[in-house]
């Protein structure tokens, strides 16, 4: 879950999968090249894994001050 901060300001975001951008497995609340903006608290998707094979590497990284990550979910 993630929320924007005290002030309620949208906190901008980018997401890489194995280092790079997730393309076709980008989650509804992000785009194919990883960006993304806290609005609200809320569970956010970020990937939706179509491939089904091996292992990935998730990150994510915070453009701006603010946001608070409460839990993430994979599965």
């Amino acid at each position: 879950m993630l929320r924007p901060g005290k002030d309620g300001k949208p906190v901008r975001f980018k997401v890489l999968l194995d280092g790079k951008a997730p393309g076709a497995m980008h989650g509804t609340d992000i785009s194919a090249d990883g960006d993304g903006v806290v609005t609200d608290q809320r569970l956010y998707q970020l990937i939706r894994q179509s491939d089904n094979q091996g292992d990935h590497t998730f990150s994510i990284e915070f453009l701006d001050n603010g946001v608070t990550a409460y839990a993430f979910t994979f599965g």
